[in-house]
Parts: C-alpha cells; structure tokens; sequence
C-alpha cells in the first residue's frame, strides 16, 4: 500500500489527509494559514508525495491545535501506509540549504518516537505562521509515525528561509527512510526482526 486517507475531527479541529508516498509531489493544501499552506507544499514538491490536506480549526484560541493535529494526522498517515516497516530502508538524512539558512534532518522509523529539535526564530510570527508551534506539530508527526526525528538549524538570518529549509529537508530524509529497498522487501530493518 503507498496511498491512504486519514481524517480527524475534534472539537477543535477538523483535517483530512490524503497521502501517497509514491507520487509526484503534487499538493493540494487548504487551511486558513498561509505560510503553513506554503510548507507543506514545498514538503510534498521535495518528498515526491501526492498530498491532499483540507483542515480547519479554532484559530479564535491559537494555531496550536491546528498545526499539532496536522502533525498527528501526517505522522497516522505515513504510518499507515508503512504497514509492519518490512523492505523500507528505514533511516534518512538530508542537509538543505536555503540560501543563507542551512538546516539537517534525520529520520529513523524505529518504532520508538522521539524528536530532537535545535533551533530558534528571531521573530514569533513568519508570515501569519506562529514558529511557537513548529515544534508540537515534529512531535505530531514524531509520535504518530514511530520515528526519531532531529532537526538542527545550524545557520541562517531569515526565519523564512529557516523554516523552508526545515520542510524541504524533513522531506528529503523522509523520501528516503520510506523508500522500499527492492533486495530486503522480505526483511525487516532491524536484527531483531520487528520494529518497536
């Protein structure tokens, strides 16, 4: 399976996820913030994911539950379609820079989430996207997929280079670890024989 369909309502947020992993990087993003539209369209063009999201939530509060939930909602889809892991490589890195900024980040679908985050913001606000909640929505992701994520910003002036550099790397180290290395579809990546 590379394709599924996740949908997640609560009383403060409304979102569904279409993914496949094995796309072309075409995005159709609708949620009421911009710069956040923005970033998960440069993730699905980096990536090669198809992904449809259409998310709506109590932004009279804050974005917090919003851009968490989209998180939790990505990290369940991705975990979906990877099944039991077997035949995935598992692991990926990528190094992004984004003119001045420079960013990595590393994933392994271990089964045991975490996320290791460095990196600060010179303003609250980039765009209408308040960078306070980039990291619940790593978590969301980190948590509901199973992985360890780390991403360091290692330099950059501009917080929007910052957090494009962020998206297209996640991306790219995510493309990676979710590709399916054709010699071990049969295995698991992992000596113990399950992930978790």
């Amino acid at each position: 399976m590379s394709k599924t369909r996740i949908r997640r309502r609560t009383g403060e947020t409304s979102i569904e996820v279409s993914l496949h992993i094995e796309g072309r990087g075409r995005f159709d993003i609708q949620t009421p913030v911009g710069f956040l539209n923005h970033m998960l369209e440069t993730f699905a063009r980096h990536g090669g994911f198809d992904l449809k999201i259409k998310a709506r939530g109590d932004l009279h509060v804050d974005q917090h539950h919003l851009v968490e939930d989209l998180g939790i909602s990505l990290g369940q889809a991705f975990n979906r379609i990877l099944g039991n892991r077997r035949g995935i490589n598992r692991a990926g890195y990528f190094i992004q820079p984004m003119d001045e900024a420079l960013v990595v980040a590393a994933v392994d679908i271990a089964g045991r989430p975490h996320l290791n985050f460095a990196g600060r913001f010179r303003r609250r606000f980039c765009g209408d996207l308040d960078t306070d909640v980039l990291e619940d929505f790593l978590v969301g992701l980190a948590n509901n997929l199973k992985a360890n994520i780390a991403v360091k910003i290692l330099s950059g002036r501009s917080d929007h280079h910052k957090l494009e550099a962020i998206f297209k790397a996640l991306a790219r180290a995510l493309k990676t670890a979710c590709s399916r290395d054709r010699r071990l579809m049969k295995e698991m990546p992992s000596v113990k024989g399950v992930i978790g």
